[in-house]
């Protein structure tokens, strides 16, 4: 796998660096550099491009801003992916909540470079890997036991039967497991989740929790509990609540 790649920065020794480091690796195909976040946008009119190595703080337009354009006229995960190159460490939040691939702090070597860039490529590999073909005769697929959550900059695999409880905390979401104590922080929402995962292991039963049915230790007619965790039932979610607890009374 090939991806081609443009770097943007203003300063033309930091431009330069991440241009030759891009040369220097295998899969990476640079395809322009660019001064100014305005140059790239033009040139992504008429160029294929899979990543972009993108600095922050820049005149006129700054990356931050450049990846929320992108962001805003990319439908269903099309278009290029956004490595940041910033000497800042204050805008790592920021480059999470538009979704970049990674953040690499200036200066950094060519060790780190490669990091971020076999993230990348780990991630297209991901999500080009073909659907998988089934004869007519064969027998059905089984069904999928996990899925993966954006943590960081990376995608994570997560187990339907490792999950606890769900929490969600405004832009974020809490994944509670029972391999560890430390929860998964995922830049998503409640719903977004919810509507992913299987209703027959999985219920909403909270503005801010989903619970793992095969997880709940006990209940009552307005809370669950899981471990030495107790879990409120509010009213909008009490009767898909009631038709599963009347399977047990």
């Amino acid at each position: 796998m090939t991806l081609n790649c443009i770097a943007v920065d203003d300063e033309p020794l930091a431009l330069g660096l991440v241009s030759v480091f891009i040369e220097k690796t295998p899969f990476l195909h640079l395809v322009g550099k660019y001064s100014s976040a305005i140059e790239a946008l033009q040139a992504l009119h008429h160029e294929q491009v899979d990543i972009i190595f993108l600095d922050i703080q820049m005149p006129d337009l700054t990356g931050i801003e450049l990846a929320r354009v992108l962001g805003q006229s990319q439908q269903g995960g099309a278009g290029p992916r956004i490595i940041f190159t910033t000497a800042f460490n204050n805008f790592a939040l920021e480059g999470y909540k538009v979704d970049a691939l990674d953040y690499l702090l200036k200066p950094f070597n060519y060790e780190e470079f490669l990091r971020a860039a076999n993230k990348a490529k780990a991630y297209f590999e991901l999500i080009n890997r073909p659907a998988p073909v089934t004869a007519p005769t064969a027998a059905a697929e089984p069904e999928e036991d996990s899925l993966f959550l954006k943590v960081e900059y990376q995608l994570v695999r997560v187990a339907y039967n490792d999950i606890l409880y769900i929490e969600g905390l405004k832009d974020y979401v809490k994944v509670h497991l029972q391999s560890t104590t430390k929860p998964i922080l995922s830049l998503t929402s409640l719903k977004a989740l919810e509507d992913r995962l299987p209703t027959r292991k999985f219920m909403r039963v909270h503005r801010s929790f989903i619970v793992s049915l095969d997880k709940i230790n006990s209940l009552t007619r307005n809370s669950i509990q899981i471990g030495n965790v107790t879990i409120p039932v509010s009213d909008q979610y009490k009767d898909s609540f009631n038709q599963f607890l009347s399977k047990w009374t």
